[in-house]
């Protein structure tokens, strides 16, 4: 048997049901699940002293682009929107193989885990022709980490001829995308609940695909037990392209396709109207809220004070590396905590409302809200650890639930679990050699971006 005691914690936040905040307090891990929570103390394998420490359960990122992460901070597309933007850097990401993306998951999935996040869902479509497994490089990549990851068949079948963003060179046909997405169910989709990994079928966007392979990958999803998942309205540009081409709202568009749903979630969902918030709401179909990003982008402010107020299920994603520019859940958790202060006063949520987006939301996003998301006795062991002594946390630490919307965190996190297991100690990821993994980009980078 696999144990670990963390003990003496200071504070305790468990996100549960009943918002319970434990003080002073233990938790006990047996073969990757919480077993106890409180005073006593066990014998275990691992023991870490919690002392003036601050646990959360493991954020959990809803949404990302992890080969993005080298194609950051590029000069010609920083003042660019979605459609400039995406054009672009889609001449730069035809180019990546499995080197790109093997290294860019170890580097932004490393990042996440050293800013507390232990589940990481990422948006794949980027499939240029001859770049090998990319889904098994960023495999290898999760279990190098130990991240708890969920990857997608994201896909394109709709290419500049054919009214599309993308080149040629990075489209399939809807066969080649639907046999890959079933080889890939079959491979990864493990529906155990310590599972370490999943797959949802995620086409890119209703503008650059087609309505078959909307409809088929709905089809096969729900035959298969999968999740569906998309980019929509994220900008007016999308509204009006759909609009347009079809005559029809994007979200009318993926309603008529069979894309609504409790099993289906959305990235952005920014510009959604009053009626289209009651579709959400009345049929649990959810977003994933992507502040930065829309920023950068001017893309605008989701309605996230509305949505949570209607009940529709709402989680927190970092987007691209490429439009945020990092893979920093505890930026994007303080981030959109201030922008609704900004944009809705007192009816915004509070900083520990926006710690349950990123934890329990995000977790319902993925199907996954009765095995991760809380710190609770029967769920996986994810949580992370803040020092509560640090110089920039000296009297911010009165409401440990608020405190990471509030006032935030500058620098990684003391101790991040997964899965039961010690994969972040003193802000130092376990599994990888950082040094190794940056030289090793640094080379890759070379070759990618044609420097």
């Amino acid at each position: 048997m696999d144990t670990l005691l963390v003990k003496n914690i200071r504070t305790i936040v468990s996100c549960d049901g009943s918002d319970t905040v434990y003080e002073n307090a233990n938790i006990y891990c047996e073969n990757g699940l919480i077993s106890y929570i409180g005073p006593e103390t066990r014998e275990a394998d691992t023991v870490i002293d919690g002392s003036g420490m601050l646990c959360y359960p493991g954020l959990v990122n809803a949404h990302h682009h992890l080969y993005q992460v080298f194609s950051r901070n590029l000069e010609k597309v920083q003042n660019m929107e979605l459609f400039d933007w995406l054009k672009t850097l889609y001449e730069i990401w035809k180019n990546l193989n499995q080197d790109t993306i093997y290294l860019s998951s170890l580097a932004g999935m490393g990042e996440l885990m050293k800013n507390g996040c232990t589940t990481v869902f990422d948006h794949h479509y980027v499939f240029p022709a001859n770049s090998g497994d990319l889904i098994g490089a960023q495999a290898a990549a999760a279990d190098k980490l130990g991240v708890r990851m969920h990857f997608s068949r994201g896909s394109m079948d709709l290419s500049v001829k054919d009214g599309g963003l993308p080149p040629d060179s990075v489209v399939q046909t809807v066969d080649e995308i639907m046999k890959d997405s079933i080889d890939l169910i079959d491979k990864y989709h493990d529906t155990s609940f310590t599972s370490m990994r999943r797959i949802a079928l995620a086409p890119c966007s209703p503008f650059s695909v087609s309505e078959d392979l909307l409809r088929e990958s709905a089809i096969l999803a729900r035959e298969k037990g999968v999740r569906l998942h998309t980019h929509l309205c994220e900008t007016k540009d999308e509204e009006n392209y759909m609009i347009e081409r079809e005559g029809i709202r994007p979200l009318a568009y993926m309603e008529r396709v069979g894309w609504i749903g409790d099993d289906v979630w959305y990235a952005h969902g920014i510009h959604f109207n009053d009626e289209e918030l009651k579709l959400l709401a009345d049929t649990g179909t959810g977003v994933c809220h992507c502040p930065i990003s829309n920023m950068k982008l001017s893309s605008g402010i989701a309605r996230i004070p509305e949505m949570l107020e209607m009940g529709i299920p709402v989680g927190l994603g970092v987007d691209g590396s490429a439009s945020n520019d990092g893979s920093d859940l505890l930026e994007e958790l303080r981030v959109a905590f201030l922008l609704h202060r900004l944009n809705s006063s007192n009816k915004a949520p509070t900083g520990y409302d926006i710690l349950k987006i990123a934890t329990m939301g995000s977790a319902r996003l993925l199907g996954r809200d009765k095995e991760i998301g809380s710190i609770e006795v029967g769920k996986c062991a994810d949580f992370f650890m803040i020092d509560s002594n640090r110089l920039e946390l000296t009297g911010a630490c009165y409401d440990p639930k608020s405190v990471l919307g509030t006032v935030g965190v500058r620098g990684a996190v003391d101790y991040t679990v997964i899965n039961g297991k010690v994969t972040v100690e003193n802000g130092r990821i376990t599994g990888i050699d950082e040094e190794k993994v940056v030289a090793d980009s640094n080379v890759e980078l070379e070759r990618y971006l044609g420097e």
